[in-house]
């Protein structure tokens, strides 16, 4: 099964971006006055762009990434601190966005991603033998993190930045870090996380409400309480595609953050099940992907890779299931943005490069020498 694990998350891919694109034209058209399915033109052009870039990544050999890891990493720094420039885009409080020539609106954090699993991967291999050791064992592919984290998380994109560390931490165990390093490293990130949480009344009020939604459902939860709302209203076979309610200006960026919801009312509980079980193949492949990579770089970058799409998945679901407090992030191939949609088809893109430079054992018959049939007479 491990040789096939590209086609089972290129299956999964197409699912959640078809119905990705699906949702989009039934939600978005509520928003834009008669602009005649614009978003979804824009959407359907970022997978155009994301799926050809995608495939050149594809058939192309990932272990070039490990040469150009530095320009790679110091150009995603670059256009993470454009956000704080006058370039920056201020959207609900939040700058996460920059407008470049030409290309328009780019939120820079969706580079970060690829970028800092391949830098982490690529420093990994290059001092493999020193991965025990305090100073290029976790020190500097600690400072490579922290660096893009910090970038980010003061933009005030808080679940970006929660996403990207869980799966630079993920890249950091896998390699071979010290967990006498990393324990004491991971307890004072997330005291600072917390710190600057209570710190900051916008984020604490988010907190303050995921805690009883029902009393804050005209304030900081009025999001979350919607989404409860479409789950329930959606129920075992949902209310058919078009025949949602809570996209009718009820439920807040329905076409983006919270298109899940939207899914669990129009189509149901199972194909919202259906879209957890095409994130579920991706980790699994992903991770059998990692397994049988041909080198030291190929292990760490495919097991970022796969961490690096499916830890925001996880957030932006168990945020729209009131499980998680509001953090603002996508889902991942299904959510309308161009950025997150390209970005993450390049990253499948990666992994189904080491995938095709991977070698997989193949099960042979043993052959059966000098067989005898036997009968008992009565």
């Amino acid at each position: 099964m491990g040789s096939r694990s590209a086609h089972f998350i290129l299956l999964a891919v197409a699912a959640l971006v078809g119905i990705g694109l699906v949702m989009l034209a039934s939600t978005s058209v509520w928003t834009e006055e008669g602009q005649d399915y614009a978003l979804l033109k824009r959407q359907v052009v970022a997978v155009g762009i994301g799926v050809f870039f995608a495939t050149v990544l594809a058939l192309c050999d990932y272990r070039l990434l490990k040469r150009f890891w530095l320009p790679i990493f110091i150009f995603s720094c670059v256009l993470l601190a454009l956000c704080y420039t006058s370039m920056g885009r201020e959207i609900n409080g939040e700058t996460r966005w920059i407008h470049l020539p030409i290309l328009g609106q780019v939120q820079p954090s969706e580079t970060a991603k690829l970028a800092v699993v391949v830098a982490l991967a690529a420093w990994f291999a290059q001092y493999q033998a020193e991965t025990r050791r305090f100073l290029r064992g976790f020190a500097a592919p600690c400072g490579l993190l922290g660096l893009s984290i910090g970038l980010i998380f003061f933009e005030k994109d808080m679940g970006t930045a929660v996403a990207l560390g869980a799966a630079g931490f993920c890249v950091l165990i896998i390699a071979g870090s010290r967990l006498l390093y990393l324990v004491p490293a991971a307890i004072s990130g997330a005291g600072a996380f917390v710190y600057f949480v209570m710190s900051d009344a916008h984020r604490m009020g988010r907190i303050t409400a995921f805690q009883d939604l029902e009393a804050n459902k005209q304030g900081m939860g009025y999001q979350q309480w919607r989404s409860v709302l479409a789950f329930g209203n959606g129920g075992l076979n949902g209310l058919g595609l078009g025949n949602g309610a809570e996209k009718h200006g009820y439920l807040p960026f329905a076409h983006t953050d919270f298109i899940f919801p939207m899914i669990g009312e129009e189509l149901g509980l199972w194909f919202a099940l259906g879209c957890v079980l095409c994130y579920v193949l991706i980790a699994v492949f992903g991770m059998l992907i990692s397994v049988n990579a041909p080198d030291h770089f190929g292990r760490l970058l495919a097991a970022g890779a796969t961490c690096a799409i499916i830890f925001p998945a996880i957030l932006n679901i168990g945020v729209t299931t009131a499980v998680l407090p509001n953090t603002g992030l996508p889902l991942p191939f299904v959510s309308y943005g161009g950025s997150n949609l390209v970005f993450s088809l390049l990253v499948i893109g990666v992994l189904v490069s080491v995938h095709r430079r991977s070698t997989y054992a193949k099960r042979t018959e043993l052959p059966v020498i000098k067989e005898r049939k036997l009968a008992i007479r009565l």
